[in-house]
């Protein structure tokens, strides 16, 4: 799975494996963490003076990005001063959205009808038009959105639902004792949240609990979040990939033309990070008030700073169109 014109190492990419890192791991001081990643902020200019004559396209991670990190996943809303944020940066540039979330989730979050939506980490996309570069075609399904118009939906783990239902079921069943834990369906993948689980013991059994029930799905991994397990299919497909779906679909295969800005603040978000690195030109910026193991070259600290930092794009972009005039 992959693009039949991606140099050999994208074709056969695999995701980042981060998960023996731990959850609260700090490698240097924030200082001088800093040093290595430093704000976009404060080296805007320094980060635009690339971009002239470039095609930017923006992709924003949703949880700890856009919305802050909160102990009940159904209620990670975003400001209406950053919706109205995303709203301008989606008017200027081409914007999506790549979240571990459900597609329809982060939907009913965003309620923005001029973004692109990846969901489940990139395994449910749907774009006006496909790619003729995906090797495997089977998975991407042409089809009709609530307003009549049409679109491809790209599953490329579409085998595996019934199997991820039987997951949640037997893991909801396995797991009802542990007083705050959640079992979130994200379509494609499964998230198992212990943010609210009080108990230090209670963390180490329900770790124990997933890892022994997933011990009868080989055909599927368990990586480490911030205060979640996340069980995925065993597929060839992550945010990076996903990237690189969306700017073939969006039109954008040249990348001497094109310049990616991705914004997130998961583990997750490296695969992306990493695939820009690739590229050679882009910045992934990385959403981190703590020194951690990072691909990005910049930083924010949270949302806040991803807002202004939003702000001062589209500003940066009107500025650019005036001078046109």
């Amino acid at each position: 799975m992959g693009y039949l014109s991606q140099p050999s190492e994208h074709s056969n990419m695999k995701p980042i494996s981060l998960a023996k890192m731990d959850d609260n791991e700090e490698l240097c001081s924030y200082a001088s963490w800093l040093e290595k990643h430093p704000s976009v902020l404060e080296n805007f200019d320094k980060v635009m003076s690339v971009a002239e004559g470039k095609e930017i396209v923006v992709f924003l991670d949703y949880d700890g990005t856009l919305s802050p990190i909160v102990d009940d996943p159904d209620k990670a809303y975003m400001s209406d001063a950053m919706r109205a944020a995303v709203r301008e940066v989606a008017y200027c540039f081409p914007t999506a959205i790549v979240s571990g979330r459900r597609k329809d989730k982060v939907y009913e979050f965003v309620k923005l009808r001029n973004v692109y939506y990846a969901g489940s980490h990139g395994m449910d996309i749907s774009t006006p038009s496909g790619s003729s570069k995906c090797e495997d075609q089977k998975h991407q399904i042409k089809g009709v959105d609530e307003k009549g118009n049409h679109v491809v939906h790209f599953h490329p783990a579409k085998e595996f639902l019934p199997t991820i239902q039987e997951i949640i079921k037997v893991l909801k069943e396995n797991t009802r004792r542990i007083k705050g834990s959640m079992i979130e369906d994200n379509m494609f993948c499964v998230t198992v949240h212990y943010r609210c689980v009080k108990n230090e013991e209670d963390i180490s059994v329900l770790r124990e609990m997933v890892e022994s029930t997933m011990k009868s799905y080989s055909n599927f991994h368990i990586s480490s979040g911030r205060k979640v397990m996340e069980i995925r299919p065993n597929v060839n497909w992550d945010k990076g990939c996903a990237l690189m779906y969306l700017l073939d679909t969006l039109g954008f295969d040249n990348f001497n033309n094109v310049l990616p800005i991705y914004l997130g603040d998961d583990r997750t978000d490296e695969d992306a990070f990493k695939v820009i690195r690739h590229i050679g030109q882009g910045f992934p910026i990385v959403v981190s008030s703590i020194a951690k193991k990072t691909q990005a070259s910049y930083s924010l600290r949270d949302p806040s700073d991803v807002l202004a930092f939003l702000i001062r794009l589209t500003r940066w972009k009107k500025n650019m169109l005036q001078k046109l005039k």
